[in-house]
């Protein structure tokens, strides 16, 4: 079974494209960028996955695999990526077998993975040093995104560089936003990431309140998801959250990394977080639960 679902792509010429990082998000993205109609070449740590992204994207422009990040990035006109940290990031960019070492001079990294801003700047500044553009593109959307191509991307760096970028991003993408310079895209994340965590904590204290209290809660989420208590939460996890069902996409660990990486910046910044703190120390329990790999809803594991 096909790992992305349907979707029409907008027409845009076929250029040369390298995809580091096959995960749950990178692989269907990669794909994406196959079936609109770019030559991709496919770099994973783990050798096995990026033979069978190319075997699933036979039927594409000349599907290829490379053994480092270098050689997937030596004929690429643009390098995306998306890995796990900052320490995975620094791993496929710099050094002799790095995407950087075997780009020409002139070509665009779009790095789509959840990093610090600090990091982002760091390797922007790196790029430069080489030649090169440096994007800063965190996404939001979680797997179902990725899959259905309709990922929303926050992005930092120079526009020009975004500006050639985002018609090939596009191919995975609802939206493809310049929001400032080197940072910005990884700021907005976290952002993003702040919004979610305090949207789910109070899902999960309603649900729970409202069990509690014997009411419907599959009917009484029906009804308020017509009023002011709409969110994307509610519609797409609150009735998962009432059959306890915590299988869908982006996992505690991940999300406790993310939480991590905005509470860092707002030392430096000055922010005041005290429900994101709290709420981090929640997804901390449902850890301890044993539940790692449960998908963010699964706060509502601790109150029950």
């Amino acid at each position: 079974m096909s790992s992305i679902n349907s979707k029409t792509y907008e027409p845009t010429a076929s250029r040369k494209v390298a995809f580091l990082g096959l995960g749950v998000m990178g692989y269907p993205m990669a794909l994406h960028l196959a079936r609109a109609g770019h030559q991709v070449t496919v770099y994973n740590r783990t050798p096995a996955k990026s033979s069978a992204w190319c075997t699933e994207a036979a039927d594409t422009l000349k599907p290829q695999q490379a053994a480092t990040p270098r050689l997937a990035a030596q004929q690429a006109d643009f390098v995306f990526c998306c890995v796990g940290n900052d320490e995975d990031l620094r791993s496929v960019t710099l050094g002799a077998d790095g995407a950087f070492a075997g780009m020409q001079p002139g070509t665009t990294f779009v790095d789509h993975t959840t990093a610090s801003a600090s990091v982002a700047r760091e390797l922007f500044s790196a790029a430069k040093n080489l030649g090169l553009h440096f994007v800063d593109a965190p996404v939001s959307g979680g797997q179902g995104g990725a899959q259905n191509g309709l990922l929303t991307v926050m992005c930092g760096g120079d526009k020009a560089a975004f500006d050639a970028a985002q018609p090939v991003g596009m191919a995975f993408s609802r939206a493809f936003t310049h929001l400032g310079e080197s940072g910005s895209g990884q700021l907005a994340k976290m952002v993003n990431q702040i919004c979610i965590a305090g949207l789910v904590q109070g899902l999960s204290e309603a649900i729970a309140f409202g069990q509690n209290a014997g009411l419907d809660m599959n009917q009484v989420l029906d009804v308020i998801g017509k009023g002011a208590a709409q969110s994307w939460q509610l519609d797409n996890r609150g009735k998962t959250m009432v059959a306890d069902k915590f299988e869908f996409g982006f996992a505690v660990d991940w999300m406790r990394k993310d939480l991590g990486l905005v509470l860092d910046e707002a030392k430096r910044n000055g922010a005041r977080l005290p429900v994101t703190a709290l709420v981090d120390q929640f997804y901390a329990d449902v850890q301890h639960m044993g539940g790692n790999r449960w998908d963010t809803s699964s706060l509502i594991k601790r109150l029950k």
